[in-house]
């Protein structure tokens, strides 16, 4: 029997979302893709209509715990259980972390980490039937120290952790998950209100590129994983 080849991505319309969602397709995985905006997701639907796949979209706010939930739960009951889960979608604030509003405190935690494990609470389950891969989206901000970029440091930190830890608890379940750690990528988080930055933005990974490392380490044999990945501008950190 040939291997269900369905991903679910989060942060779908924008930057590494968007990019990994073509790369799929051209792959002949069909798409479940999460964002806020649904506008933007049923024309990004549209712009996938070429390729022979299921695209399936649900428009969701990550930022929104109390929503999260049951809109996962109806994904799974619409679309069915996801073999991969790209949890891509991510929020940046940078400023210090005495200085900053408990508000975005707040919300940095939500979208970069408890999001994650409302998605997994859901999804996880799900997927002990057939087994799976979760594919967290982390950074080399999880492993070290940036002035005004604390929140996220922390928040990726977390991350890594929590992947780690799942994937313990989970391979008996024939269920395996892994981070792609990635330096700066090229992505309309630099364009954000809250992120202040005067970075050569041509220097940095493009979204592309990470895309395809994102299906390299889908297309993994079952049995073996690639736990980590990082990528890093050939330039360095910025």
């Amino acid at each position: 029997m040939s291997k269900l080849k369905l991903i679910f991505i989060t942060g779908a319309t924008k930057g590494i979302g968007r990019a990994t969602a073509f790369t799929f397709a051209k792959a002949g995985w069909d798409l479940i893709l999460l964002a806020r905006d649904s506008k933007e997701l049923k024309k990004l639907k549209n712009e996938l209509s070429d390729f022979d796949i299921k695209v399936n979209i649900c428009d969701c706010d990550l930022s929104n715990a109390e929503t999260l939930d049951s809109s996962i739960t109806k994904l799974l009951k619409d679309f069915g259980c996801p073999s991969v889960v790209l949890n891509n979608a991510g929020f940046a604030y940078n400023g210090d972390l005495i200085t900053m509003q408990l508000k975005h405190w707040q919300e940095i935690i939500q979208v970069n980490l408890t999001s994650v494990f409302q998605i997994c609470s859901k999804i996880v389950p799900a997927m002990r039937v057939k087994g799976g891969l979760i594919i967290n989206v982390s950074s080399h901000a999880a492993h070290n120290a940036f002035p005004n970029w604390g929140a996220y440091c922390t928040t990726k930190a977390a991350l890594a952790s929590f992947t780690k830890c799942l994937r313990e608890e989970e391979r008996h379940n024939s269920i395996k998950a892994c981070t792609i750690t990635l330096g700066s990528v090229n992505t309309p988080l630099w364009d954000s209100e809250f992120v202040k930055s005067d970075f050569n933005r041509d220097a940095m990974l493009s979204p592309e590129n990470v895309s395809q490392t994102i299906l390299y380490l889908a297309e993994q044999p079952e049995s073996q994983i690639v736990e980590d990945i990082t990528l890093m501008p050939s330039t360095g950190a910025f």
